[in-house]
């Protein structure tokens, strides 16, 4: 078995951080596409990602967006948004997830070969699974801790994020996930905080998912409650939920052992995957 590959693949002209994890040759699984979350990147997943592959038997592929990571950066990131020599400069608009979701996703997995994927996305991760997954052929969507409207509490938690990152540890703790911090953080952080984004909201969208569904929330997750998962129930019926006691933002760190477990039996059932899934 070969060893995960890093590398830089160049998508739409941007050079793209991925980490393409292989699969037992006994197993002809879908690839596991972990998106990550608003300030996250390849190496933030740490080994969770390898671990949970050679778990369930299956290949995996991990890449930080632009902006993020080992990612090129995003020219004037705190400027007007635009074009810049063909490419986007400036701020991120609220359709940033939809273009990701729709646009950069899609070319990827296409440059790489990927067909009906599994998309296992942690917060704004999660919700460019679910956007995805609206429109496009996809063998199964986890979202951990997706964003699917705007909440006060969400807003509250980004706005005391940027006073850790600019009066605290926080820039301190992220630069070694980030070749640049600052275009890291405030592409996130800015285009959250703007008015424009007030009335994000995917709900309407997520009536096109027909993919399998795996949906976790903590608890005591500081940006968003449990009606972020549960109007995805709604939205789509055959949702399954899992709602985490004592776990906050990100799952596969504050409950580890929970998800990877919740993840092997949600996939265990899939025809694609089939019992040997299982731990």
């Amino acid at each position: 078995m070969h060893s995960p590959c890093l590398q830089k693949i160049n998508i739409h002209g941007i050079g793209l951080e991925t980490l393409t994890i292989p699969s037992p040759d006994v197993f002809k699984r879908p690839t596991l596409v972990f998106l990550h979350e608003g300030l996250g990147s390849v190496r933030m997943w740490r080994d969770w990602p390898t671990r949970l592959c050679a778990q369930l038997g299956c290949a995996g592929l991990v890449y930080s967006r632009q902006g993020y990571g080992q990612s090129d950066p995003v020219p004037d990131v705190r400027g007007p948004s635009g074009l810049m020599h063909g490419q986007r400069c400036g701020r991120l608009l609220p359709d940033y997830m939809h273009r990701e979701a729709l646009e950069v996703l899609p070319a990827l997995l296409l440059a790489l070969g990927i067909e009906r994927p599994v998309l296992l996305g942690h917060s704004d991760g999660g919700t460019i699974a679910l956007l995805h997954a609206s429109r496009f052929d996809v063998s199964g969507c986890i979202v951990m801790a997706p964003h699917v409207m705007v909440e006060p509490v969400s807003l509250q938690a980004i706005a005391q994020a940027r006073q850790a990152f600019e009066q605290g540890a926080l820039r301190e703790r992220l630069t070694p996930y980030h070749a640049d911090v600052d275009c890291a953080f405030w592409q996130w952080n800015e285009v959250w905080l703007s008015s424009a984004f007030a009335s994000f909201d995917i709900r309407a969208d997520l009536a096109g998912i027909q993919a399998p569904l795996l949906a976790i929330q903590g608890v005591d997750d500081p940006y968003g409650s449990l009606a972020q998962i549960q109007d995805i129930a709604h939205a789509v019926p055959h949702t399954q939920l899992l709602q985490l006691p004592a776990c906050g933002h990100s799952p596969h760190r504050d409950q580890a052992e929970a998800v990877s477990h919740a993840v092997a039996d949600f996939l265990a059932k899939l025809p694609t995957f089939g019992s040997e899934g299982r731990p």
